[in-house]
């Protein structure tokens, strides 16, 4: 190209075609309404944020001193792609400690994050045209890691008396000859619900008596409340069950994460490490070693019993207002709310409900549009990772809402 070609020559020349595979990727409206809380703070409003699906509460000191440690010692290099073996142990050792089960640390891959660990597994797993099996609703990103391998997501309805979450008789109705696995999340985001054992059970059943592969999102899994996890581990050594030092260890800027992989795989997703990720944050995995101490521990769980705090007076509060809340979340940090009885005082669909609880209360929820296609109108998400006080306060002004509606 000559240096004298004008500059609308030049334009176009260097516009670029996306992959075709990005058009399969659909925005995270939630941002919107964060964006939206955003403007109205900086505005000096109150706002309330229970949209979010971070913890209010951050790395223990004890996790942080580990992490200067490291920075101040220089032990800031590369690792082994599959992660640190010091802290592969202590994962192990976590899940004997936990569950009851001696998972060989040699199958644990570290990741940059849970998102990085299903970039890897959908990359391991997923080939163009493959479908593969989630329950609608289910976490956004879910779908959009599939679509970025070429896969084709294929959302099953999953209402509440499946607690939403996907069933044996949901595998068994939706395989198709172009169905590779299942993706699922216990317990789950949007809805806080976990798949009782028995539904993992047959669930896994119905999927390994048809040749596929399960991936388990297990990264809720150390904020549950109301009975003891079963990790999908504990029933099927073949599934790739996915965790994170996110939520229960309140390290979300971290991007710290792991996967569990049968023996078989590891040197595929150790392969697809080292290409794509090299390896994750090297401080951030010498500071989750400290996560293990029983200094940290005791702090998870005191933290963990707070959120339980905040779910026992925010659904039954949710319930008095006129949301309707089937099932008792009894994990995570969400409850996923339908607005039928109340949608009427403000708005008809979700996100214009959401957006004039915003606006006239500057309480920000999530409108159900995010999480799939099954009644996602009539559903919000809230999330109880605030502090109580001001989860009363949120209440309190929905109330007052209401009231004048």
């Amino acid at each position: 190209m000559s240096f004298n070609t004008p500059p609308t020559e030049l334009q176009a020349a260097r516009a670029l075609q996306v992959a075709q595979r990005v058009h399969a990727i659909e925005p995270f409206r939630v941002m919107e309404m964060v964006k939206a809380a955003g403007e109205l703070k900086r505005a000096g409003a109150d706002v309330i944020s229970m949209s979010v699906g971070e913890p209010d509460f951050t790395a223990p000191e004890v996790v942080a001193a580990a992490a200067m440690e490291a920075i101040r010692g220089g032990i800031t290099q590369y690792t082994d792609s599959l992660g640190l073996h010091e802290l592969r142990d202590a994962i192990a050792g976590h899940y004997a400690a936990v569950h009851g089960l001696a998972i060989d640390p040699r199958r644990i891959v570290v990741t940059a994050g849970a998102s990085a660990g299903l970039l890897l597994a959908c990359a391991a797993l997923v080939a163009d045209g493959d479908e593969v099996l989630m329950p609608d609703p289910c976490y956004p990103c879910n779908r959009h890691f599939v679509s970025a391998f070429g896969g084709k997501p294929v959302l099953v309805p999953s209402p509440a008396e499946d607690r939403y979450q996907l069933s044996a008789a949901h595998v068994a109705e939706r395989w198709s000859e172009r169905t590779r696995g299942v993706l699922v999340a216990s317990p789950s985001n949007p809805t806080g619900t976990s798949m009782t054992p028995q539904q993992l059970q047959g669930m896994l059943a119905a999927v390994r008596a048809r040749g596929g592969f399960a991936i388990v999102d297990e990264i809720y899994q150390g904020l549950s409340y109301d009975h003891a996890p079963v990790s999908a581990l504990a029933l099927d050594d073949q599934v790739i069950t996915v965790n994170s030092f996110s939520k229960y260890f309140n390290m979300t800027g971290w991007r710290l994460g792991w996967l569990v992989v049968p023996e078989e795989l590891v040197p595929v997703f150790e392969k697809l490490a080292q290409n794509l990720f090299i390896c994750a944050p090297t401080v951030a995995q010498h500071a989750a070693l400290a996560c293990f101490t029983p200094e940290a521990l005791a702090i998870f769980e005191e933290r963990r019993r707070e959120f339980q705090r905040r779910r026992d007076y925010l659904v039954p509060v949710l319930r008095e207002l006129g949301f309707q809340v089937p099932v008792m979340p009894d994990g995570a940090f969400y409850v996923y709310a339908d607005i039928s009885q109340v949608a009427h005082r403000l708005q008809a669909d979700s996100a214009a409900f959401s957006m004039a609880v915003l606006r006239d209360t500057h309480v920000a929820i999530v409108p159900g549009d995010d999480f799939g296609f099954a009644a996602p109108a009539r559903h919000v998400r809230f999330s109880y990772a605030t502090r109580y006080e001001r989860i009363e306060e949120a209440m309190a002004r929905l109330e007052r809402l209401f009231a004048r509606g």
